[in-house]
C-alpha cells in the first residue's frame, strides 16, 4: 500500500513514517507540509492512502480532500481535533478514516489496514458522541426542508406565506408541519415556533406586530 503523509510538523511526519514502515506491505510514497504541495504530491504519486492533518498552518486538510474528490486515493484525517464540526465535515467530504493523534500506534495501523481494504474507520469515541447527539437532539431528525419550514414557523408565518417563501404548495407545507410536530413531539404551531426560537432559527414576530408594520409601510395610522 502506497501512503502519502501530510502534516505541517516534521516530527509528526517522521514519527508516522517510523510506525508505518514497520508494517510489511506499506510504502511511503511521499510527505508534504502544506495543502497546496499535498495536492500536487498526490496527483504525481497516485497513492492508495493519504494521511492528512486537519490543521495545515493557515489552511485546512479538508481542502486537499475536496480538491481531490475525483481521485481514487482514500483519505484519513490524523488530527488532535475531536470537535463535532470537524468529524461531521469529514463525513460530508467522504473521508475514509478519522484518527486522533493521541491514539496508540496499534490503533493507527488497524485504521490504515481497514481503510486500505475499502472500509471506514472513525475513532470509536467520536462516533459514539455523534450517535448520542443524533439520538438526543430532535433537530437531527428533521430533513433540510423541514428545518426551513420550522424556521418559518418560528417567524410566525401562515401556511400560505410559507408556501410562497419556500416555493412549495400549501399541501406540502401542511405535510411538513405535521411531520415536524411528530418529530419534535410538539402539539401546535406555538410550541414549534418557541422551539425554533430556542435554537436560534428565527425571531418570532407576533401577528399583530406584523400587521402593524404592514400598515406603517403603507402610511396608515394604527
Amino acid at each position: 500500500m502506497k501512503i502519502v503523509i501530510v502534516d505541517d510538523h516534521p516530527l509528526v511526519r517522521k514519527g508516522l513514517i517510523a510506525v508505518l514502515t514497520q508494517e510489511e506491505g506499506i510504502e511511503i510514497a511521499g510527505e508534504s507540509e502544506s495543502a497546496h504541495d499535498a495536492v500536487r504530491l498526490i496527483e504525481r504519486t497516485n497513492p492508495d492512502l493519504a494521511i492528512i492533518d486537519i490543521r495545515l498552518g493557515d489552511r485546512s486538510g479538508f481542502e486537499v480532500v475536496e480538491r481531490l474528490a475525483h481521485h481514487p486515493c482514500r483519505f484519513m484525517m490524523l488530527t488532535s481535533s475531536s470537535a463535532e464540526m470537524d468529524v461531521r465535515r469529514a463525513e460530508e467530504c467522504g473521508v475514509n478514516g478519522y484518527v486522533l493523534k493521541d491514539s496508540m500506534p496499534e490503533e493507527l495501523l488497524l485504521a490504515v489496514k481497514m481503510v486500505g481494504k475499502g472500509r471506514k474507520y472513525y475513532d470509536q469515541g467520536l462516533m459514539e458522541m455523534l450517535i448520542r447527539k443524533e439520538t438526543d437532539d430532535p433537530m437531527q431528525k428533521l430533513t433540510p426542508k423541514e428545518r426551513e419550514v420550522l424556521a418559518s414557523l418560528g417567524e410566525g408565518l401562515s401556511n400560505g406565506a410559507m408556501a410562497k417563501k419556500l416555493m412549495i404548495s400549501e399541501f406540502t407545507v401542511k405535510k411538513h408541519v405535521s411531520r415536524i410536530f411528530q418529530k419534535l413531539n410538539v402539539s401546535d404551531r406555538t410550541q414549534a415556533a418557541l422551539f425554533a426560537q430556542s435554537r436560534g432559527l428565527a425571531a418570532y414576530t407576533p401577528p399583530e406586530e406584523r400587521e402593524e408594520d404592514k400598515l406603517k409601510a403603507y402610511g396608515t395610522k394604527v
